[in-house]
């Protein structure tokens, strides 16, 4: 869950933030999960996960300190 990853900063600026079940994830990632059922995911235009976050509001904060515009998905 703290693997960076490098931003691109040309072409779509929009980011969408969606919920996801931990339960779904692999293996390695439930383990840093600890007892969290849900977790937080930031997926660029072409679906391309960006990062996965314990919270909503990090999510978001997290977009935005990177020039993006978050937008939720339900």
């Amino acid at each position: 869950m703290n693997t960076p990853f490098e931003i691109n900063a040309e072409g779509d600026r929009i980011v969408y933030v969606k919920t996801v079940e931990v339960a779904d994830l692999p293996r390695e990632v439930r383990d840093q999960a600890g007892d969290l059922s849900l977790l937080y995911a930031v997926h660029d235009a072409d679906g391309q996960q960006l990062a996965l976050v314990a919270d909503r509001k990090l999510a978001f904060n997290l977009a935005r300190e990177h020039d993006f515009s978050p937008v939720a998905v339900h």
